[in-house]
């Protein structure tokens, strides 16, 4: 079976909480990330073909969060392999550049990279 991925993504190994925009509410965490599109995981599954009016609130300080809207579109839904638990993929449509930057910190704090050797 072919389970090459098409587009590069960076998995996460502690999860920022998405929450519902409009109403506040939290809906599920953030599982994986790129500059088009995101994963969330749930305990419900999502609704297809259906846009979304997201918020991430990112840590900036002690109890302090900055919010990250962003417009995307449920494109799948499916049982993660973790029973009650949903995995949704989203084509990003509207995200400001803090959606970049968020993405970018990210990739520097959780991948690694390889050192240049010291003469």
């Amino acid at each position: 079976m072919f389970t090459e991925r098409r587009i590069e993504r960076h998995q996460l190994p502690y999860f920022l909480q998405v929450f519902n925009r409009i109403t506040d509410k939290p809906i599920g965490y953030l599982g994986n990330v790129s500059e088009n599109g995101l994963m969330l995981i749930s305990s419900l599954p999502m609704m297809t073909d259906v846009d979304f009016e997201l918020r991430l609130k990112v840590p900036v300080a002690q109890g302090e969060f900055k919010a990250i809207d962003l417009t995307a579109t449920c494109l799948w839904s499916h049982e993660d392999v973790t029973p009650q638990h949903y995995d949704s993929g989203f084509s990003v449509l509207e995200a400001p550049e803090e959606y970049r930057h968020l993405i970018n910190a990210l990739l520097q704090y959780f991948s690694f990279y390889p050192l240049q050797a010291s003469v």
